[in-house]
C-alpha cells in the first residue's frame, strides 16, 4: 500500500514548477500503478498551451475558474469545480485560468517525476516509455 500526504510532497523533488503551473506529483511511474496522479495549481491570469503527444490525461477541477479551448479553432469549455475533461485524442489545447485553478490530473502512461513541457507543449517521449 502507498500512503502519501500532499504536505509531504510540497517542497520536495515531486513539487515541479512551470511558468504557469505547479504540479505536486503524488504518484509516479516508479510506484508502478500504470498512471501518475498530480495535484496541480494553474496560476491565476495565465494561459498554458499544451499537447500531450505521448500521454493521455484526465483532469478534474476542484477549485477555481477558467476555460479550455481545443486548438486551433475551438470549441471552448468553461472550467469550474466539478468539471472533468479528458484529452483522449492527444488534443492540442489552451488552458486559461481566470482565478487559480486546482486540478487533479491523471496521466497514462505515468510521468517519472521531473518532466516539464517541451516547446510543443508535451512531456518528452522518454517519460512515456518508462
Amino acid at each position: 500500500m502507498i500512503v502519501r500526504e500532499l504536505n509531504d510532497v510540497i517542497g520536495s523533488e515531486r513539487d515541479v514548477h512551470g511558468e504557469t503551473w505547479n504540479s505536486r506529483r503524488l504518484l509516479l511511474a516508479g510506484e508502478k500503478m500504470g498512471f501518475s496522479l498530480h495535484d496541480t495549481l494553474i496560476h491565476a491570469g495565465t494561459e498554458t498551451t499544451m499537447c500531450y503527444e505521448n500521454h493521455l490525461e484526465a483532469v478534474y477541477c476542484i477549485e477555481g475558474e477558467g476555460e479550455i479551448t481545443v486548438l486551433p479553432d475551438g470549441p471552448t469549455y468553461p472550467i469550474r469545480p466539478g468539471t472533468v475533461y479528458a484529452l483522449d485524442q492527444h488534443d492540442r489545447h489552451c488552458l486559461r485560468a481566470t482565478t487559480q485553478l486546482r486540478m487533479v490530473c491523471v496521466f497514462n502512461p505515468p510521468v517519472t517525476g521531473t518532466e516539464v513541457h517541451d516547446e510543443s507543449g508535451a512531456y518528452p517521449a522518454a517519460a512515456a516509455a518508462t
